[in-house]
Parts: C-alpha cells; sequence; structure tokens
C-alpha cells in the first residue's frame, strides 16, 4: 500500500521557457488551423503578445520535469503497475511563446479503491508565469494496480 503519509508533499520547482516553434509544431499535431496558433504576425494582429498557448501543451511542459518519475521513485511505485486515470485543467490566465512558465507539483490525496487492489495517485500542479500570475492549476491521478 502507497504511504498515506506522502499527501501534502510539495516535489520541487520547475521553469519551462515557452518557445514559438515547439507551440507551433504541437498546434499542427493536434490539426489547428487558425493562424493565430500558426503564425506571430496572426497572433499579434489578434491582439496576443505571441501565439497562445493550446489548453493541453502545458501537460507537454510538464512532462519536461527535471525527475518525470519523481512520484513514481518517492512512492515506490513500479511503471509497470501504473495507469494513467484521469487528467484536468483549470485555467486562470492564457500563456504565450516567450513565457516563462513555473511549475509547482504536489501529492494532493492518495486513496484506495477495490480493497487495495487499485491504488489512486492525485498531483495537482500549480502553473504561473514570470510575473508571478496563476496561468493553470493541472490535475493528474495516476492508477496502480495491485495483486
Amino acid at each position: 500500500m502507497i504511504d498515506q503519509q506522502f499527501i501534502g508533499h510539495v516535489l520541487p520547482s520547475y521553469t519551462n521557457a515557452v518557445e514559438p516553434g515547439r507551440l507551433k509544431f504541437f498546434a499542427k499535431a493536434i490539426g489547428q488551423r487558425d493562424p493565430v496558433y500558426l503564425d506571430e504576425a496572426a497572433a499579434h494582429d489578434a491582439g496576443y503578445p505571441g501565439i497562445p498557448v493550446p489548453p493541453t501543451f502545458l501537460f507537454c511542459l510538464e512532462m519536461e520535469a527535471p525527475n518525470p518519475a519523481a512520484v513514481r521513485e518517492l512512492l515506490g511505485v513500479d511503471i509497470g503497475k501504473v495507469l494513467h486515470g484521469e487528467q484536468s485543467f483549470t485555467y486562470h490566465a492564457m500563456a504565450h511563446a516567450g513565457d516563462c512558465l513555473t511549475f509547482e507539483p504536489r501529492i494532493a490525496d492518495i486513496y484506495a479503491k477495490k480493497g487495495g487492489a487499485l491504488e489512486f495517485v492525485v498531483r495537482e500542479t500549480r502553473v504561473t508565469n514570470q510575473h508571478g500570475q496563476r496561468v493553470a492549476d493541472l490535475r493528474c491521478v495516476t492508477v496502480v494496480r495491485n495483486g
């Protein structure tokens, strides 16, 4: 069983720069055709300071943490027993190309179902920009299969 003493544990924060080329590539990969997401001039013409960050791109940046396995290592979880359970985003402000985003993850909850056959680890991550403005709150639930 995963030790519930880790509820509330704060993981190291990290910062990622939002690069315009990566945003354009991501927009193309998800089939985005709006020129605002593909061209800096179109973004400026639409009133944005840079190409807007598509909502789910924050998940990509979150996966680039210095140690993406930090939670699993902390909790002693075998990657072979892990399932992606759920993911959600709460947005507070738009992020744009050129922003420097800081990710502050913590373990929000650990609980079990089915008599411990399934354990759930809830990670919440606060994302702020270089001005300290809250951009988003990310929530990810990892399922660990036991037995």
